[in-house]
């Protein structure tokens, strides 16, 4: 499990749902747990570090944005939502 798979879950459960739903970093991290046959991770608390890294990276690139309780973040700061960011879309 590395940034790699935590971006490529992100988008892929994105992909998945409704244009303007979201998703939950911890969805994220179950989902890579989920598919960690070789049991590198323990637990999908201990992949969150890698999913924020991979969340933080999709940020930057335009790729998603952040919110909490239907508020825009700038940054991910404390519990956070994970969208599409259709803006330059």
């Amino acid at each position: 499990m590395n940034l790699a798979d935590a971006r490529a879950a992100t988008l892929a459960l994105l992909a998945a749902r409704a244009p303007e739903a979201t998703v939950c970093p911890s969805e994220v991290a179950r989902a890579i747990t989920a598919g960690d046959t070789q049991g590198v991770i323990a637990t999908w608390r201990d992949a969150m570090p890698v999913v924020h890294a991979a969340v933080d990276v999709l940020v930057t690139e335009g790729l998603v944005r952040l919110s909490w309780r239907g508020k825009r973040l700038s940054a991910r700061v404390g519990p956070y939502r994970i969208a599409r960011d259709t803006r330059t879309r």
